[in-house]
């Protein structure tokens, strides 16, 4: 059962978000989103995530037929009050993950579903238990080159995997889009 059958377009070039969104649609269309990731100082990451996810989907439902449902997404880590995106190099990626090391964080990824000039745009949380790392694990994650396009600086879906003793929520919502709320928030935009 497909929860909506008209013409889709993911607003990412993400991978891992191309792979979820084939849960949920037959057919879709992926297009980058032209817009400055960047937000206002001092937001709440489920907040951030929920801006972002917006300007993205906006950005390409702008030029698409009414009747397209453009899903847009934006993911972040959050511990201890810090907002951790994806790093911009190996030092930042070993900051990242000396900072989780051992910690529960939190991983938040706002969703824009736009369609028509009618938008729904949440978020999912879901809490994440790593244990504690070595700086040789760490070392050997950076040689991977796996952390360097993922907030946080790892994916649970690869090699990082071996580091999370557990989590709390949705895990496709760690890899980047919370699968199962979407399925649920696109019965409103009928």
């Amino acid at each position: 059962m497909t929860a909506y059958e008209g013409k889709v377009v993911l607003a990412s070039q993400s991978p891992r978000r191309r792979e979820l969104m084939g849960l949920l649609f037959r057919q879709f269309e992926v297009q980058s989103p032209q817009v400055e990731e960047t937000a206002a100082p001092g937001l709440a990451p489920w907040k951030l995530v929920e801006e972002l996810a917006a300007r993205k989907a906006l950005a390409v439902a702008a030029g698409a037929a009414p009747d397209t449902l453009v899903v847009g997404a934006d993911t972040v880590v959050a511990v201890g009050g810090q907002i951790l995106g994806k790093p911009h190099g190996p030092e930042e990626a070993a900051a990242m993950l000396h900072t989780l090391s051992g910690r529960a964080h939190m991983v938040y990824t706002g969703v824009c579903l736009a369609r028509g000039g009618k938008k729904q745009v949440f978020h999912a949380g879901t809490r994440v238990q790593f244990k504690p790392l070595s700086d040789q694990e760490i070392a050997w994650y950076l040689s991977t080159g796996e952390p360097f396009d993922k907030a946080g600086g790892y994916g649970i879906q690869g090699l990082g995997s071996r580091f999370v003793r557990g989590i709390d929520g949705d895990y496709f919502n760690v890899m980047g889009l919370p699968v199962n709320l979407i399925y649920e928030k696109l019965a409103l935009l009928a």
